[in-house]
C-alpha cells in the first residue's frame, strides 16, 4: 500500500480492503484491513456496526467456517461494548462502540482464514479471506527492529506483544489530550507530528518566552536576521558529506533536518517570512597570522609510548572507509555495533589504562585520565565531513518555522514543578508555580499523556511519580556538557581583508586559555557593513572556569584575545555590542547537551523506549547521538511512534516511521 502525504502536512491512512461478509443472522458486523497481511506483523483492523451490539465482544482468527472462538487458530482480543458496564472504558467512542483494534499477526498464519466476530457463541460477521504475506524484511512500513534499543531502531511488534493484551486490542481515539513539556525543537517536531497524524489536543509548556530551547541564534546589535550582524549561540550547522578513498559518502542522519525545513516551507509556502534557506557553511578557518595556529609540538615523558599506545586504541576502533560509511549511512546500526565492540563501555583513557595496561602518565598524556565518555566516534565521523550546511539567517529560523501552527497551542513562562499521576483516572496532573515562588500551592492543567521534552538537568528538580528504578536513576544522573560561547560585533568584517583574509570557518583561538575555537561568518561573504565573531567557543570544564567569571570579566578577556589574534584592527573596530551564553548557568536548559559517561548510555537507552503512567520521554538527551538538531528531532520520530503504538494506533504509527526514518535509512 502506498502512503500518501497530503499537502496539508496529514498523512492519509493506508487504503484498508472492505470485507464484508454477512453473519448466518445477517451483517452485524464488517471488516476494513490491509490488502495483504504481514504474518508476524501488526495492523490495525476497522470494524462498522450495521446494528447495535451491547455485551462482549471478540474477534478470531481462524477457518472461514468455524463456529465458535474455540475453533480459531489465535484470538486477537476481546472486550465489551456498547450499553454494558464494563464498555465505559470506551466512552470516546460512538455509543461506546469501538471501530479501531490491533491485531498482532502470528507468524504461523496462513492464508485463506478469515476474521470472524463473536459474542459468546453467536456470529457477529465474518469476513472475506484474508491474504497473507511474509513480514518483509526491510521492514519499511513498520516500526521495526524495536525494543533492540541498541540499535538498529524501534521493533513496535516486539514492543506491542509485551503488554496486556487488553491494553492493546483495543486502538483509542484521537481526542486523548497530550501534554507536551518543552518547546525545543524535540517539543515542536512532536507536535508537528502529533498534527500531521490527526491529533489536535495537544499543548505545549514551555518555562521560556520563546521556542526553540537549544537553537538559539543572537542577532546583535537590535537587528533583524536580514541584517546578517548574527552568531549562533547553540548549534550552529550541519554535515552533509564526507570524501574518503575517492568516494563520496553522505552523513544520512541529518538529511530529517533537511526534510523538515521541507515540511515547514510547505506549510508556511504563503508566508515567506518563515521560509527555511539552507546555504553552504565554511567549516576551517584559515589562519591569518601565526597567533590563530596551535603549536602542535608536544613533549612526552616517553614519545614512542605515546605513539604507540595511541595507534593501538585506533587499531581497536578500527575506523576505517567501511565502518566510516556504515556511522555515517546508518547510525543506528553503528551503534549496535559499537555497543557490541565496547566502545560505550571505555574511555580513551579507560580503555588505554584498564584494556591495554598503561600507566597513569602515559594515559593521562594522550587523554586526560578524567575522561569518562565513551569512545563511540559518531561525532568523529561527522567532523570528518567535507561539505557542510547551515540555515541563512541564522538557525532559529527553523523553530521560528513551527510558529504559525504551534504558538497558538504554547503556554510560555510556565516552568513546571511537579508531574503527578492519578490511577484511576489515567491522567497526569502537570504542576506549575505562576505566581510568588514561594507559594506551597501550585496550579495544574491535566492530560491523558505526557511527552517531556525537557533535559533531565531540568527534570531532576522536578516532583515526579513513582517510575522505575532505572528511568529514575538516568534522569537523576544523565551527564551533560557545560559550554560557552561568546559573540562580539564589529564594525566592519575586517578579517575578510586582512594581509591573510579570514573567509569563514573555525580556527583554534592560537591556543589561548579560555577561548577554544574561533568562528567567522559563513554568510555573505565580503559584503559591506558591520559583522560578528563568534569568538570563543568551549566546552568542557574550561567552560565551567568561564561560566564562573562576570559577563563583563568574560567579555573583556575575549576581545583582549581578539586583538592578540587579529592585531590592534579588532580593538579599533569593536562596537562594544555583544552575546555571552554559558549553557551550564542557563536557567532553562542547565547544560549545553546530554553527555552519558561511558556505561550511561547503553545502561539508560532502554528505559526511553518504555511508556510509564502513559509518559514518553524525548529529546537529544534520548537519543543514540548528543548535542545535534537531528538526535532532537529522531527521538520525537520515536516517541511519537511510542506513543501512537501505546494507544493502538498502528496505522499512524507506520506512516509516521515510513515518512520520516525508512525514506532515507534502512530500518
Amino acid at each position: 500500500m502506498s502512503i500518501r502525504k497530503l499537502s496539508t502536512g496529514v498523512f492519509a491512512l493506508s487504503t484498508l480492503m472492505q470485507h464484508v461478509v454477512a453473519a448466518p443472522s445477517g451483517p452485524v458486523i464488517s471488516f476494513k484491513f490491509p490488502e495483504v497481511v504481514e504474518a508476524g506483523g501488526m495492523h490495525n483492523i476497522h470494524v462498522d456496526y450495521h446494528s447495535s451490539h451491547d455485551g462482549e465482544f471478540s474477534i478470531v482468527y481462524g477457518d472461514c467456517g468455524i463456529k465458535s472462538t474455540e475453533d480459531a487458530h489465535h484470538v486477537l482480543g476481546s472486550t465489551h461494548v456498547g450499553n454494558h458496564d464494563l464498555a465505559k472504558r470506551h466512552l470516546n467512542w460512538h455509543e461506546q462502540r469501538p471501530t479501531r483494534f490491533v491485531w498482532l499477526a502470528p507468524e504461523d498464519m496462513s492464508s485463506n482464514g478469515c476474521l470472524h466476530a463473536f459474542s459468546g457463541d453467536v456470529l457477529l460477521g465474518r469476513s472475506a479471506p484474508v491474504s497473507v504475506g511474509r513480514r518483509n524484511n526491510k521492514r519499511h512500513l513498520a516500526a521495526s527492529e524495536v525494543m533492540d534499543a541498541m540499535g538498529p531502531w524501534f521493533d513496535g511488534v516486539e514492543y506491542l506483544k509485551e503488554k496486556e493484551p487488553e491494553s492493546v486490542f483495543v486502538a483509542q481515539t484521537k481526542s486523548k489530550s497530550i501534554g507536551i513539556l518543552g518547546g525545543g525543537m524535540s517539543g515542536l517536531m512532536t507536535a508537528h507530528i502529533l498534527d500531521s497524524v490527526g491529533f489536535h489536543d495537544w499543548q505545549i509548556i514551555e518555562a521560556s518566552s520563546r521556542i526553540g530551547g537549544r537553537v538559539h541564534t543572537s542577532y546583535l546589535n537590535a537587528t533583524k536576521s536580514d541584517q546578517y550582524q548574527y552568531q549562533e549561540m547553540g548549534p550552529m550547522r550541519f554535515p552533509v558529506s564526507l570524501s574518503m578513498d575517492n568516494e563520496t559518502i553522505e552523513i544520512n542522519d541529518h538529511k530529517m533536518v533537511f526534510q523538515l525545513a521541507d515540511e515547514l516551507n510547505k506549510q508556511n509556502k504563503y508566508d515567506p517570512a518563515y521560509e527555511v534557506k539552507f546555504i553552504p557553511w565554511i567549516q576551517s578557518a584559515v589562519a591569518a597570522n601565526s597567533a590563530l595556529a596551535v603549536n602542535t609540538t608536544a613533549t612526552y615523558s616517553n614519545a614512542t609510548a605515546v605513539a604507540e599506545a595511541t595507534e593501538e586504541f585506533e587499531d581497536w576502533l578500527g575506523m576505517d572507509t567501511e565502518k566510516t560509511r556504515l556511522y555515517a549511512t546508518n547510525v543506528f546500526k553503528a551503534h549496535k555495533q559499537a555497543v557490541a565492540e565496547g566502545f560505550l563501555d571505555f574511555s580513551e583513557s579507560g580503555y588505554i589504562r584498564y584494556k591495554m595496561g598503561q600507566d597513569n602518565n602515559i594515559t593521562d598524556q594522550i587523554d586526560s585520565v578524567a575522561d569518562n565518555l565513551p569512545s563511540w566516534p559518531y561525532e568523529d565521523v561527522y567532523f570528518e565531513a567535507t561539505q557542510w550546511r547551515t540555515i541563512d539567517q541564522g538557525l532559529s529560523r527553523l523553530p521560528a518555522a513551527f510558529g504559525p501552527s504551534v504558538l497558538n497551542r504554547t503556554r510560555f513562562q510556565t516552568a513546571v514543578q511537579a508531574m503527578t499521576w492519578n490511577e484511576t483516572s489515567e491522567k497526569m496532573s502537570v504542576h506549575f508555580r505562576p505566581g510568588n515562588p514561594f507559594d506551597m500551592e501550585t496550579e495544574s492543567v491535566d492530560f491523558d499523556y505526557t511527552i517531556v521534552a525537557v533535559p533531565f538537568s531540568k527534570v531532576r528538580l522536578w516532583r515526579l511519580p513513582d517510575y522505575s528504578s532505572l528511568l529514575s536513576r538516568a534522569i537523576s544522573r544523565l551527564n551533560y556538557s557545560p559550554a560557552c560561547k561568546v559573540a562580539l560585533h564589529y564594525k566592519t568584517r575586517f578579517w575578510e581583508h586582512l594581509d591573510r583574509p579570514i573567509i569563514g570557518g573555525c580556527g583554534s583561538g592560537g591556543g589561548i586559555a579560555g577561548i577554544g575555537s574561533v568562528c567567522y561568518p559563513s554568510y555573505q561573504i565580503n559584503s559591506t557593513g558591520p559583522g560578528v565573531i563568534l569568538a570563543s567557543y568551549l566546552s568542557g570544564d574550561m567552560a565551567k572556569s568561564l561560566g564562573a567569571m562576570t559577563e563583563e570579566e568574560h567579555v573583556a578577556y575575549v576581545q583582549r584575545a581578539m586583538i592578540e589574534i587579529h592585531g590592534p584592527i579588532a580593538a579599533e573596530q569593536y562596537t562594544g555590542a555583544y552575546d555571552r551564553k554559558c549553557w551550564l548557568n542557563d536557567e532553562y536548559q542547565a547544560g549545553a547537551w546530554a553527555s552519558p559517561t561511558a556505561l550511561q548510555q547503553a545502561l539508560y537507552l532502554p528505559a526511553y523506549f518504555q511508556t510509564e503512567k502513559h509518559t514518553v520521554f524525548v529529546g537529544e538527551h534520548t537519543s543514540y547521538t548528543h548535542a545535534w538538531i537531528f538526535s532532537a528531532l529522531e527521538s520525537a520520530v520515536r516517541g511519537t511512534t511510542q506513543l501512537l503504538l501505546d494507544m493502538g494506533l498502528v496505522d499512524e504509527a507506520k506512516q509516521v516511521t515510513e515518512f520520516w526514518m525508512a525514506r532515507w535509512i534502512n530500518m
